[in-house]
């Protein structure tokens, strides 16, 4: 039997989370810092290291997002909190608010390498929600692509499809100005009041 764990990226699980997104340590990957903040910040906060910018945003009260294990190995990243907390996203042209619910968004969804195609999804959209939740989140929200049979392009896999989230309770509730895989974005969302 499978157990599934989810949790915080705190400090003493950067190296679980690393191990997702980052296995070969690069220092110029992304770190899932991209999407969530300008590069003057990143370098403010990093000193020039983008691990350690990323290190420091999991030192604050709501850590970036969390990690899912499949018995006991981290199999999953997700990128969540609240969308006032990510500068980009709050400051975004493209992908505005739909409403002033102080939502918490998803900006970036990582399965571990050779752990795709293995139903880890599933839990780690669960458990990312579920972690919100314990955190007072009134909804989570995010911006996935409907690909509708069309390939996406794998380094924009990491907005998720429409279906992936739908699986989990989520809603459609409307449209971006954003575009991810030459594909439109939109915006699903989970009550979680």
């Amino acid at each position: 039997m499978t157990t599934w764990e989810t949790h915080p990226v705190t400090p003493d699980r950067f190296e679980d989370f690393a191990d997702v997104v980052n296995p070969n340590r690069r220092a110029s990957h992304c770190w899932c810092l991209s999407h969530r903040l300008p590069a003057s910040q990143v370098a403010e906060l990093g000193r020039g290291s983008r691990e350690r910018a990323m290190r420091s945003l999991c030192e604050r009260e709501h850590p970036p997002g969390v990690v899912t294990y499949r018995d006991g190995v981290p199999v999953g990243w997700c990128s969540i909190g609240p969308r006032a907390d990510n500068p980009k996203l709050a400051a975004s042209r493209l992908i505005r608010p739909v409403d002033d619910l102080p939502v918490w968004s998803i900006i970036c969804v990582v399965v571990r390498g050779g752990h795709r195609r293995q139903g880890v999804t599933t839990p780690l959209l669960e458990g990312a929600v579920a972690w919100a939740a314990s955190e007072g989140a009134p909804a989570a929200e995010a911006y996935p692509v409907d690909p509708a049979g069309e390939r996406m392009d794998l380094t924009m896999a990491f907005v998720g499809t429409r279906a992936m989230f739908e699986k989990v309770g989520f809603e459609f509730v409307g449209t971006t100005a954003a575009v991810a895989s030459r594909m439109p974005r939109l915006v699903v969302r989970r009550d979680l009041r």
